[in-house]
C-alpha cells in the first residue's frame, strides 16, 4: 500500500455506497446531504488506505483496519489524529493560461464601468488577448505552474482549464497545447475545453468569428486531438448579447458535438437571452454563470439534468443580479461551483468560493462542499475517478488541522494554514510555489 492515513476524528465522502446516484446529487439529494459522514467513535479513529496504484483500497475505523492489514507492506503513515478528512475540491470552471494583468481595470468596475462597457473599450478580454497572443508557449506555460501549484495549495485537485485568450487556430491551440504540458508535468489533474468563441475579435464581425470557429479552429484543433497531440474534453461559447447570439452558439456548440466534445459553456450571465434553453436542447451537460436564467431554463436544466456551474467570485466582482440558486436545487437541478479564475476575477482559492457561495447565495454549507466535489467532477465528466472518498477512485485527500470540515470554510481566506496536507493518488504534496 501507498499511503494510510489513521486515526482521523471524522472522514467525509460525500456520498454511500447505498446512495441511488452516486454521479452527482441534485434536488433534495444535494438539499439534504448527510455527506456520507464517518466519525470517530468510543476513542477509535478513521483510517483511509491507498493502493500502490494511488486509488483508495479501503475506508473504515482504525481497529478493523489494523486487523485487515496488519500483513501489508505500507510506503508512508500519516497520523490524522483530532483531523478530518475529505476528498480533494475540484474546480469546474476557470480560464488559467493567459499572460497581461488587468489589476488596472478593478478600479474602473470600483467605479462603476460594466463587464460591457470595459470590453466595448478594447479592454477586458481583448487586452487579455493581445498579450497572450505575444507571449512564448514557455512563458504561459510558467504562468500557469504557479497558479496551479497554488490551486493545488488551496485544495483543488482537478481543475477545467479553458483556451479562450487566442481567438485564431494558432493561438488557440498553443494555450492548449500548454495545458496539455501541465497535465504530463504537474501532479494536478487537468480538463482542457476549447473557447475558441471567447470573444468576438476586432476585426471581425460576430458571424466572421462563429465562422472562423467552425471552420478554421475546431476543425485543426479536432485533427490534433486525432492525433494525439491535444486531449480536449468540453467546448465552450460565451452565449451574450453584443457577442455569440443563442443561433451562432448553437451553431458552434453542435458541431463541437458532432466532433465529439462535451458542451460546457457561458450561459446567461449579463441578460436574459435564453441561451439556458438552447443549451437544454442540445443536451449540454454543463452550463456556467447563470446568473439572468429564466424559470423555464431552470426547468430545462432540470429535466436533463444539465449541471449548473455557478461562479460566486464573478457575480461579486461584477456585482451582479445573484443567481437563483435555491431554486435551481429546490427544482432538482445539480449545481457545481467553480472559481472562474481569470484577469477579471483573480481567485485561487475554492474554500473562498464556498464561502462566498454559501453568504452571497444562500447555500448551506453542505451543499457547497458537495457542489465543489462530486458534482463540479460531473461537471466535467470525471465523476467516477473524482469527487467523493470511494474504493476504487483516486486517492485525492484534504487532511485538515481541524476536527470537522466545516472549519475549511468558516476560516475564510486562511485555508492553507487550515489544510495540513494535500494528497494527490496518494502521495503528499509539496505546495511550495516557486
Amino acid at each position: 500500500m501507498r499511503l494510510w492515513v489513521k486515526h482521523a476524528r471524522q472522514v467525509v465522502r460525500i456520498v454511500s455506497d447505498s446512495d441511488a446516484c452516486r454521479e452527482y446529487l441534485a434536488g433534495p439529494a444535494q438539499k439534504n446531504c448527510n455527506l456520507a459522514i464517518l466519525e470517530e467513535k468510543d476513542g477509535i479513529g478513521l483510517s483511509v488506505i491507498i493502493d500502490r496504484d494511488g486509488l483508495i483500497a479501503d475506508i473504515g475505523y482504525d481497529d478493523v483496519m489494523e486487523l485487515k492489514y496488519k500483513n501489508q507492506t505500507i510506503e508512508e503513515i500519516i497520523d490524522a489524529t483530532g483531523r478530518s478528512v475529505l476528498p480533494g475540491l475540484v474546480d469546474a470552471h476557470t480560464h488559467p493560461v493567459w499572460a497581461g494583468d488587468r489589476v488596472h481595470e478593478f478600479s474602473m468596475k470600483l467605479a462603476g464601468a460594466t463587464y460591457m462597457d470595459i470590453y466595448e473599450a478594447g479592454g477586458g478580454i481583448h487586452f487579455t488577448v493581445n498579450h497572450t497572443r505575444n507571449a512564448s508557449e514557455d512563458e504561459l506555460y510558467g504562468l500557469l505552474k504557479q497558479r496551479l501549484t497554488r490551486m493545488l495549495a488551496n485544495g483543488t485537485v482537478l481543475v477545467e482549464g479553458k483556451s479562450g485568450y487566442g481567438l485564431d487556430a494558432e493561438n488557440e491551440i498553443k494555450m492548449l497545447r500548454v495545458l496539455e504540458r501541465a497535465k504530463r508535468e504537474l501532479p494536478i489533474d487537468i480538463s482542457s475545453t476549447f473557447c475558441g468563441a471567447h470573444a468576438v475579435p476586432k476585426n471581425q464581425t460576430a458571424e466572421e468569428a462563429t465562422l472562423n470557429v467552425l471552420n478554421e479552429q475546431l476543425p485543426k484543433v479536432m485533427l490534433m486531438q486525432e492525433n494525439g497531440e491535444l486531449h480536449v474534453d468540453s467546448i465552450d461559447v460565451f452565449c451574450e448579447k453584443g457577442v455569440f447570439d443563442v443561433e451562432q452558439s448553437r451553431r458552434i456548440l453542435e458541431a463541437g458535438r458532432r466532433a465529439g466534445l462535451r458542451l460546457n459553456f457561458h450561459a446567461d450571465e449579463l441578460t436574459p437571452i435564453n441561451g439556458t434553453e438552447m443549451g437544454a436542447s442540445l443536451g449540454a451537460e454543463a452550463m456556467s454563470h447563470l446568473e439572468e436564467i429564466s424559470p423555464e431554463g431552470i426547468a430545462a436544466m432540470a429535466a436533463k439534468p444539465s449541471i449548473a456551474v455557478i461562479l460566486p467570485t464573478t457575480a461579486y466582482l461584477l456585482r451582479l443580479k445573484p443567481p437563483p440558486v435555491r431554486q435551481m436545487i429546490t427544482q432538482g437541478v445539480p449545481v457545481a461551483l467553480g472559481s472562474d479564475f481569470n484577469p477579471n476575477a483573480y481567485c485561487l482559492s475554492m474554500p473562498l468560493v464556498m464561502n462566498l457561495a454559501c453568504v452571497m447565495f444562500r447555500m448551506t454549507l453542505p451543499e457547497a462542499l458537495v457542489a465543489a466535489t462530486i458534482n463540479a467532477a460531473a461537471a466535467l465528466g470525471k465523476q467516477k475517478t473524482h469527487g467523493s472518498l470511494e474504493v476504487g477512485k483516486y486517492g485525492d485527500l484534504l487532511i485538515l488541522n481541524a476536527p470537522r470540515w466545516e472549519h475549511l470554510v468558516y476560516q475564510m481566506g486562511d485555508n492553507q494554514q487550515v489544510i495540513g496536507q494535500v494528497i494527490k493518488r496518494g502521495r503528499v504534496i509539496d505546495r511550495t510555489v516557486n
